[in-house]
């Protein structure tokens, strides 16, 4: 009878040391919720700081995670475009930061992120943020925020936009 008793305490005790290690992740109705709740995790800039920063010419990296044909048609001078889609592959990539002339960014630099509205740049902010960089900002409301407020300052690359026909950039 101990043997049995101390045989189900050691099954539940492994039970419950399985059970509590597990990271079971939470599932959601729509791609709202999911936005909603990665916001909480992230920081975020809004247009007039991010501006501020601009202006001043202060160190951060800035990247633009929507499609290519997005970044060419229109783009805040002096981002990167490495769209969300393969984010987690480049970020790290010396290779590909050396063939864009660029410094690869360590985990603690200053990294600012933007997409269309804004929903992109907050799933990439809590990526990175996993992946370990620990100072990265979403533009609050992306790229047509800063358009609205700032609709002379960009550039583009009518010359490089892909032969995509559309569709699909990731819903925002």
């Amino acid at each position: 009878m101990k043997k049995k008793l101390l045989f189900n305490v050691l099954v539940l005790a492994a039970f419950s040391l399985i059970m509590s290690a597990c990271t079971c992740e939470k599932t959601y109705d729509n791609v709202d919720q999911l936005v909603e709740t990665a916001k909480t995790d992230i920081d975020e800039i809004s247009v007039p700081d991010f501006k501020a920063k601009y202006d001043n010419y202060d160190p951060f990296v800035l990247i633009d995670v929507r499609s290519e044909k997005e970044h060419n048609l229109g783009y805040i001078p002096g981002a990167i475009n490495i769209p969300r889609g393969v984010i987690e592959f480049r970020i790290a990539k010396k290779d590909y930061w050396d063939n864009a002339g660029l410094y690869m960014p360590n985990k603690d630099e200053e990294i600012i992120v933007y997409c269309k509205k804004g929903h992109r740049g907050t799933l990439v902010a809590e990526t990175l943020k996993k992946l370990g960089y620990t100072n990265v900002k979403n533009l609050e409301g992306g790229w047509k925020n800063w358009e609205m407020n700032y609709p002379l300052e960009y550039e583009k690359n009518l010359e490089e936009t892909s032969h995509d026909a559309g569709g699909e950039v990731g819903g925002c």
